[in-house]
């Protein structure tokens, strides 16, 4: 299968690209590059040609050929999002819708799109892909929006699949600190400290970047009629944590990590049903918990002696590195490179 992977140079693409490429595939990137300083370890064994534009600037001619689009470029993360809301909309759904109707029309039969579990918001009891959406900032609602928007274009030639990742975990050379369990465990290696300014009541789904990438395996090699139009959330039930319960599975892991926690509550708690991924999408299964990514995390840091200034280093964290583009103008405030490329 030729597939086009757009943010390849990103948290969860780069691990996603190379697998797909050892299955045989012929795989090539997309990425306009905000995050390809953020370099934690050499964990890759290689790397898809990766085509650097931004997303908005794709035209059908860049879609013409491929069999499948797996889209996971967008503005990640929820403070992201809000840093500016107008932009976040224009990437995250203009812009998304705007690469599968390119698809479409450029004769891409499979369209898998990164969905996330942050749709859901805030809600009672256990949440499903039939459950209402409740989104709570830019980042969920363009998330929402994606799926209304592209949900109608399938037919009996494309078909739209919307994978609601849990929150990731685990180790990356394109590394993010940015998210709870990675978050924690950095502090513990650097600080030996987890100071929780919530009471850690919430509850999280999490799931490890590695059975992310298998999922989209898995829905790529699936039968049509069983991906056509459906919604699968990323998980596995089991892996729905208060985030206290995070907080301490990541202190047992570190040895000599002080945690504490405070009185405060973040209003977005969720608990999802993964049975839907488990018993639908063909080859599927959760590898990792948060103790054994936990582990996997404590033996990156062993390994490159990681230090406080890498951890809070700006490439690590997504909001740090677009304030760090925007501060320096090498972004303009419509997040364009204002930097020109090199030539001969």
């Amino acid at each position: 299968m030729r597939i086009l992977v757009t943010g390849t140079e990103g948290y969860l693409g780069s691990l996603l690209a190379p697998r797909l490429m050892d299955q045989g595939h012929q795989v090539t990137g997309l990425d306009t590059g905000y995050y390809m300083t953020g370099w934690l370890y050499h964990g890759l064994p290689r790397k898809a040609t990766t085509l650097i534009k931004d997303l908005r600037s794709i035209t059908a001619e860049d879609l013409e050929g491929y069999d499948a689009v797996v889209h996971m470029a967008e503005l990640s993360n929820d403070p992201t999002g809000e840093l500016r809301p107008g932009i976040t909309h224009e990437i995250n759904h203009m812009g998304s819708v705007k690469i599968a109707e390119l698809a479409k029309a450029a004769g891409v039969q499979r369209f898998v799109y990164m969905s996330s579990c942050s749709v859901y918001g805030v809600a009672d009891g256990e949440v499903n892909e039939q459950s209402p959406v409740n989104p709570q900032t830019a980042y969920a609602e363009c998330k929402t929006l994606v799926e209304r928007d592209v949900m109608p274009m399938a037919s009996d030639n494309f078909s739209p699949t919307f994978m609601r990742n849990a929150t990731a975990f685990g180790a990356s050379p394109r590394m993010r600190f940015d998210i709870v369990l990675n978050n924690l465990a950095g502090l513990a290696w650097t600080t030996n400290k987890i100071a929780m300014t919530s009471d850690g009541s919430p509850w999280r789904p999490l799931v490890h970047a590695l059975d992310i990438a298998k999922a989209i395996e898995c829905a790529l090699a699936a039968p049509r009629e069983a991906v056509h139009g459906q919604v699968f959330n990323v998980g596995d039930s089991d892996h729905n944590y208060r985030v206290r319960q995070i907080a301490e599975i990541v202190a047992d892991v570190f040895p000599g990590c002080e945690l504490s926690f405070g009185e405060g509550s973040d209003n977005r708690s969720y608990r999802v049903s993964f049975e839907k991924i488990n018993t639908q999408l063909p080859g599927f299964k959760c590898e990792w918990d948060a103790e054994r990514g936990a582990r996997q995390l404590r033996g990156v840091f062993e390994a490159i002696n990681m230090s406080g200034d890498i951890f809070t280093s700006a490439p690590f964290t997504r909001l740090k590195r677009l304030e760090e583009l925007l501060a320096t103008q090498q972004l303009d405030q419509d997040f364009y490179w204002t930097v020109p490329p090199l030539t001969a």
